[in-house]
This record gives C-alpha cells, sequence and structure tokens, in this order.
C-alpha cells in the first residue's frame, strides 16, 4: 500500500508542476490580443483546476506516508508543511478570480490590466511557496 500512495503522491507532484510554470506563462498575458488573452486565461484556470485537485491529493497521499510510514518526523516541521499545503490552496483560489475578470474583459475588448498585475503577483507567491515545499520535502526534519 506504501508504494501505490509513494506513487500517488508523485503524481499529485507533477500535477502541482502548473504552480512552478504559472509565473512564467502569466508574464506573456501583456504580449498577446484580447481573444488570445481569454483563451490563456480560460486555460489557466483549468490548468489551476488540476493543480488544486493535486494539492488535495497530496494531502492526502502525504498524510498517509506520514502515519504509514515508521519515520519519526518533527511536529514543527509537520506544521510548516501543512501552512504552507494550506497557504497554497488559498492563494491558488484566490488567483482564479482575477483569471476569471481576465477571460470576461477580454470577451468585452476591455484592458485587464490590473487583473494581469494581480495574477502576477500571486502566481510569484504561490511558485516561491511551491519551491519551499519542494525543499522541504527533500530535506525533512526528523526527531
Amino acid at each position: 500500500m506504501a508504494n501505490v500512495m509513494l506513487f500517488l503522491h508523485v503524481v499529485g507532484a507533477v500535477g502541482m508542476g502548473i504552480y512552478a510554470i504559472l509565473p512564467f506563462v502569466v508574464g506573456k498575458f501583456k504580449q498577446l490580443s484580447g481573444s488570445a488573452q481569454e483563451g490563456l486565461a480560460r486555460g489557466l484556470i483549468s490548468g489551476g483546476r488540476i493543480g488544486q485537485y493535486s494539492l488535495v491529493l497530496q494531502l492526502i497521499t502525504g498524510g498517509y506516508l506520514l502515519t504509514g510510514l515508521n519515520v519519526s518526523y518533527s511536529v514543527s516541521w509537520m506544521i510548516v508543511v501543512g501552512v504552507l499545503f494550506i497557504a497554497i490552496g488559498a492563494l491558488s483560489g484566490i488567483v482564479q478570480a482575477p483569471l476569471k475578470m481576465i477571460a470576461a474583459a477580454s470577451v468585452k475588448g476591455e484592458s485587464a490590466s490590473s487583473s494581469i498585475s494581480k495574477v502576477q503577483t500571486l502566481s510569484s507567491i504561490i511558485f516561491v511557496l511551491f519551491l519551499v515545499i519542494i525543499w522541504l520535502m527533500q530535506v525533512p526534519w526528523y526527531k
């Protein structure tokens, strides 16, 4: 069972990879026309949804791996990782609203520069948090 959970955990990590490319893709918004901005925004909304489902998969499988394996992690490490996962989940949910505003503004032919700036900022923060989680998974704190 541990091998299956570890496999699903790795699949979840790959699914969360959207957070690694998000700030770089969002940087292209200002170079695109209105209809292309709408398509990119809708694609990023779908990608963000996949990232959120992957995040849930990570929490479930990670919880099993914490308890199912005979490894004793530090409580402080578990708290830090939990807070970071919650922060990524919250920010990835928050970034959906400006993405939807970009898509709607593109359809109407309006400017979406303020929404684009919000998405760029939030995606950069998510990217940094994602890198911190990857680092913490590679260097866990044991008791």
